[in-house]
Parts: C-alpha cells; structure tokens; sequence
C-alpha cells in the first residue's frame, strides 16, 4: 500500500484556497508525485492541473444550471420514443441541434394528453443545460404564482427581468388550469417581454383557435398567439397516450374487474 501524498506547503494551499482553485488544491499533491516519478514535463505538469480544474469547473456550472431549472424531473431525448412520437424525424432533429435557441424561436407543443409534450419539453431543456445553457421551467400554474408574487411589492417588471436572464424558459401544461383576469395578463407581460429576446418553450393540449377556454378576453388570447407564434416551431403531437400504453403493457393487456 502506497504512502499518502505529502501535503502542499502550508502558504501555497492557502494561496490556492484564496485563488478559489479547488480542483488543483485537491490534485497537486498526488500528480507532484507522479511528476516527479514519471520525469513529467513542466508544461506537462502545469497542462494536467489546468485541465482538471477545467473540467471541475464545466461540472460544478452543469450541476448548478441543472438545480437552476428546475425540472419536474429527469428526461432525455434518447429516451425519447421517436418510434411511437407523431413528431417528424426532420422537426425531432432540428429541435435536438437546438439552433432555434440561438434564432430566438420559441417552440410551441399542442395535442392531447399523454402524447410527449412534457418529455419532450424537458429533454430539450436538459440537451440545452448539456450545451451550456441557461434554463428555467415553470408549470403554468408555477409561473403566475411566481409572477402573482410579485405584485405584492410591485417588482413584477424585475421578476420577469430575472427569469429573462435565461437563455430558454419552458412554461409547460398551459391550459391546465383556467387564468383570472390577472393571471392572464401576467402571462401575457412574461410572453410579450419575451418577443425576439429569450426564446419559450410551451406545451398546451388546447388547440391555438381554443385559448379562449382558458383564457378570459380573446384580445389577450389574440395578442398572446400573435408573439408567441411569429417566430415558432409549432409541434402538433397526438395518438394514444404513452402513459395509457405502459399501463396495458403492464397489465398483459387484461382488464382486470371486481368480482
């Protein structure tokens, strides 16, 4: 069994602490040894513990961005079932090369419940953390409670900003619930703030023509589609619910009844 690695002196791990470089702190001790055993280069040396701290760097940001968008939970687009998905190849492609988020294109979901809307929307969310990016995802429910919040100090306007800073903001299950008067123009500031700035993902089982339903003024209803569909990828799914599926594939197909 192999002897610990000496210990850095005392004022160079206090200057590495200071310079906030905690993956060389932790490293230097061991690859000194192993430099010194395999005749490393200084520049060698010197490439190994960049590189490193480099790497736990690009880490501690994904997990952080991660934790930042909150997702419901974890989905990817490799287990996305393309096979049983009613979206083109063509469109799946161009949504997963993610160019539509440096275009400031918002991607727009619609179809009944259970045919990949919300699995998508994340898995998406999660190849654009992958990427590097900034994301931030509020059931549509979560979101007017978080813009509802601030109207009590009157920071509605700095709430929005905030979440703007992201580079993509999924609202899912629009629709879910029906909107007050207040809610649906909350929405309709966080869209409007949004045109050709921070690109939205969406996903909602009521078709475009039936946003009345939920929303209470068709003008709000208008003017919300008009900016939020100009520049958009719209994405009609449908079928049978993935979820009904799994659930006869449990069961072996049977019905079970009570006797």
């Amino acid at each position: 069994m192999s002897a610990p690695a000496p210990a850095l002196p005392a004022d160079l791990e206090t200057a590495l602490r200071r310079l906030r470089l905690a993956a060389v702190r932790k490293l230097a001790p061991e690859l000194l040894v192993v430099a010194k055993t395999q005749r490393w280069s200084p520049e060698d040396f010197l490439r190994t513990l960049v590189e490193a701290e480099i790497t736990a760097r690009d880490e501690s940001n994904a997990r952080g961005r991660l934790k930042a968008a909150a997702f419901p939970v974890a989905k990817t687009l490799d287990e996305f079932d393309v096979s049983a998905s009613s979206v083109p190849k063509a469109t799946l492609d161009y949504l997963s090369s993610l160019e539509w988020i440096a275009a400031k294109e918002n991607v727009c979901l619609v179809g009944p419940a259970g045919t990949g809307k919300s699995h998508l929307l994340v898995a998406l969310g999660h190849a654009a953390v992958d990427a590097g990016r900034r994301v931030r995802y509020f059931t549509a429910p979560e979101l007017v409670d978080t813009l509802y919040r601030g109207l009590a100090d009157n920071s509605v306007g700095k709430v929005i900003d905030q979440l703007l800073r992201a580079d993509l903001v999924i609202v899912d299950e629009i629709g879910f619930a029906p909107l007050d008067d207040t809610g649906a123009q909350l929405l309709f500031r966080l869209v409007a703030a949004a045109y050709e700035r921070v690109p939205l993902g969406i996903a909602s089982h009521w078709p475009f023509d039936q946003w009345g339903r939920f929303l209470p003024e068709q003008t709000t209803a208008v003017s919300l589609l008009d900016r939020l569909l100009h520049h958009s990828v719209v994405v009609l799914t449908d079928g049978e619910s993935f979820r009904m599926r799994e659930a006869r594939q449990r069961g072996g197909g049977r019905t079970t009844r009570k006797p």
